[in-house]
């Protein structure tokens, strides 16, 4: 059995009855495509059942989506499908969904036969979607910010409780649909629990996706949260999801992204993740600085370049020239000094 974390949460202004009215089925057409290993969704397939379901959510609360929680709505039902089995999830998984909203892919991940906690901000969707899903055993929503919330503790504690009915302990998976906002705050608090998660599920800015997954050393998009990632995870890029999918339609598109979560046994081998991290963070202060000059507050620029030597690395190399395995030997240097 596996646990997972998903979440759906729009990004939208305002619903106009004459859009609604005239577009029920005007959706586009669904495409799929690859470049290299990654797959794209070049145009999406309608989807009554969630396209109608949202609408009549909507309607039903006279609510509309809040700009101010960047609240969007997925109208394809082919994408969360896709979510969700980029996240392999089945029967007697528990599923953790961050922002349900009016619930689509809860819908999903429930029929696939999990058990889903969510976690919802909004206490109008958290009325919405409890009265939604009233009948079934197999949901709970808490009402909470999430990038606030103890998730840890509450996924301990269900852990716990499960283990004591005798199900299978299989590590937890997150799945979800960010607001583009919070989604650097999400990977920074999800990937470093790889004690309770084995799989991080992320519909993402595009752009944002691509920075996070594959940035190129020296380049100005290499930052310390690339190392944070890899540190912790091993990322990928999945599909591209185009903006139209979307009420309201962003500005941009979106892609899903995975994080395969290392256990913290599989981590790198540093004697403190805290003061590892402090020296990535003051590499990256100074970044169009040479370490032994951004790193002076740590020790000496002699100290530092005799370090770089030790580690292999040249005298003169600057933060986003260093890979996570340089970062590695040159803090293990440091530390033994």
């Amino acid at each position: 059995m596996n646990v997972v974390i998903t979440s759906t949460l729009p990004n939208c202004n305002s619903l106009s009855p004459s859009w609604i009215d005239n577009s029920s089925s005007k959706l586009p057409s669904g495409e799929i495509s690859r470049r290299g290993s990654a797959m794209f969704l070049t145009r999406a397939k309608s989807s009554p059942d969630d396209y109608h379901s949202t609408l009549k959510s909507l309607n039903s609360r006279g609510r509309f989506p809040r700009k101010s929680l960047g609240q969007h709505y997925m109208l394809n039902s082919d994408i969360n499908d896709q979510l969700a089995s980029a996240a392999d999830v089945k029967e007697g998984d528990f599923v953790l969904e961050i922002g349900p909203g009016t619930g689509s892919l809860t819908n999903v991940l429930i029929n696939l036969g999990a058990t889903v906690l969510a976690i919802e901000k909004d206490p109008h969707m958290v009325a919405l979607v409890s009265k939604r899903f009233a009948a079934s055993d197999k949901f709970t929503v808490l009402q909470e910010d999430f990038v606030k919330s103890h998730i840890r503790s509450h996924m301990l504690s269900i852990l716990e409780s499960r283990s004591l009915l005798d199900t299978d302990p299989t590590l937890a998976k997150v799945v979800s649909n960010l607001p583009f906002n919070i989604s650097t705050d999400v990977v920074k608090l999800l990937l470093p629990m790889g004690d309770i998660f084995s799989k991080v599920v992320l519909l993402l800015q595009d752009e944002a996706a691509l920075r996070l997954v594959e940035p190129a050393l020296r380049t100005s998009e290499y930052r310390p949260i690339n190392i944070l990632i890899n540190f912790y995870s091993e990322p990928e890029y999945i599909f591209r999801v185009p903006r139209e999918n979307f009420f309201p339609q962003p500005k941009v598109d979106a892609a899903v992204v995975t994080f395969k979560l290392k256990h913290p046994r599989d981590y790198p081998d540093v004697s403190s993740t805290k003061s590892f991290f402090s020296l990535v963070n003051s590499a990256f202060n100074g970044k169009r600085k040479m370490l032994r000059k951004s790193l002076q507050h740590i020790s000496s620029s002699p100290e530092i370049e005799k370090a770089l030597g030790v580690a292999g690395l040249p005298v003169t190399s600057r933060p986003e020239e260093l890979t996570l395995d340089d970062f590695v030997k040159l803090h293990n240097v440091i530390a033994r000094e």
